[in-house]
């Protein structure tokens, strides 16, 4: 039995009344069996986990004004202008159907130029619009209560690996997991890059495993798969369909925001937060090696550094014998070069084609007469998409294109 209303087994059944009577202190007029279902589904209907559960979201709604954030708060302008994402349309069933272009979003950009807490406070906003949408379209014969969501990976890139940027969308996650469950219908994700093997294993610590079995990989064919659950004149001319703008716009600008670059005149913040950072000092003419053993190829070393002060040479090479080796007898897989760490942090991330030993270089050997401190925070990131509903044709091309490059 799916654990739907009306199609419920005597035992889920015996369960959901337990759960009404258990919680009844904080149940309000429109929390019906539809809805108390969706939080026995997310906690495989486990008594115990769904009360704490929505004993746990009745607080946090309480303490954050969910109940009243439609009317009480602005969303600020950057974020309504440059975070992507719309809705477009309803499926064959009646759901919405939401279209994100993830690959159009200037995470870095977004970070500088709204705080972290009106970025969650943006997303408690969008679903609680979507939560009304769902109680103003559904009637006695259908009840509306799933999202359909296309993700476009287009564009999708290691600038969307940055820490604090994936730290930020692993944020949105976990509260969209933790407070509005069962939720999502369905997520299409189209148009995968080489590296989506590696958001995704960063993203999915914070999915429950109902919300990844929802989540379907299509490859080049996806167009022929949206059609089979969205009709054509409720999906834009770009992902399909036949639906465009009154001026002709393939993608539908006026109901999905495609983001784009942020102007610097939004930006107001600094990075300074160093939580997770090591701090070293590097004497004059000296310099700080850093050994990682790869074992997966494709893997991925993400940094973030920064000094105080001064300048830093900073490289990553692989090791060619099984010893330590000075940097001139090592394969320069990174160039180091001498960047300005003291005035903006640096970031970035390489991308490891084959095993072995490389070694992170933070290169000080130039100056004589200053040592440097150092803040700095690496990661060594695995592809992981073994537990994904990815078609055969979009992970073989996803690993041809990582053995050609």
């Amino acid at each position: 039995m799916s654990g739907t209303v009306g199609d419920l087994s005597p035992k889920q059944a015996d369960i959901l009344g337990k759960f009404k009577e258990n919680v009844k202190d904080i149940l309000k007029p429109n929390h019906d069996d539809y809805h108390l279902t969706k939080w026995l589904r997310a906690r495989d209907f486990d008594l115990q986990k769904a009360e704490a559960a929505i004993r746990n979201d009745a607080a946090w709604r309480n303490d954050n004004n969910v109940d009243t954030i439609l009317e009480d708060y602005k969303v600020p302008e950057v974020i309504e202008k440059y975070f992507v994402g719309g809705i477009c349309g309803r499926d064959k069933e009646g759901c919405p159907i939401w279209i994100d272009t993830f690959g159009d979003l200037d995470i870095r950009g977004m970070l500088c130029s709204a705080k972290k807490q009106d970025i969650l406070k943006s997303k408690v906003h969008l679903l609680e619009r979507i939560n009304n949408i769902f109680t103003e379209e559904s009637t006695p014969e259908r009840r509306v209560e799933g999202l359909v969501v296309i993700i476009d990976l287009e564009k999708m890139g290691m600038k969307h690996l940055w820490k604090p940027g994936m730290d930020m969308m692993n944020s949105i996650l976990a509260m969209f997991e933790e407070h509005y469950p069962e939720t999502l219908k369905i997520s299409f994700a189209i148009n995968a890059p080489r590296i989506f093997p590696i958001i995704y294993n960063l993203a999915r610590p914070f999915l429950n495993e109902n919300t990844i079995k929802k989540v379907h990989v299509l490859g080049a064919d996806y167009k022929q798969v949206l059609l089979k659950y969205i009709d054509p004149d409720q999906l834009p001319v770009y992902w399909g369909g036949t639906k465009t703008d009154p001026d002709g716009n393939p993608k539908c600008p006026s109901l999905i925001n495609l983001g784009g670059d942020i102007p610097s005149s939004y930006f107001c913040n600094v990075l300074n937060d160093l939580d997770g950072f090591t701090q070293v000092d590097i004497g004059r003419g000296s310099s700080l090696q850093l050994d990682y053993e790869i074992t997966v190829k494709r893997s991925v070393i993400r940094y973030q550094f920064k000094t105080d002060g001064f300048d830093l040479g900073f490289g990553i090479y692989r090791r060619t014998r099984n010893k330590r080796q000075s940097a001139g007898d090592m394969a320069a897989v990174m160039a180091s070069e001498r960047v300005n760490s003291h005035l903006v942090p640096e970031d970035g991330s390489f991308t490891c084609k084959e095993t072995g030993t490389y070694v992170v270089r933070f290169d000080n050997t130039y100056s004589w007469t200053r040592g440097k401190k150092l803040f700095y925070l690496i990661e060594i990131l695995e592809p992981d998409v073994h537990d994904l509903d990815i078609q055969d044709d979009t992970i073989s091309e996803l690993s041809n294109s990582s053995d050609k490059s």
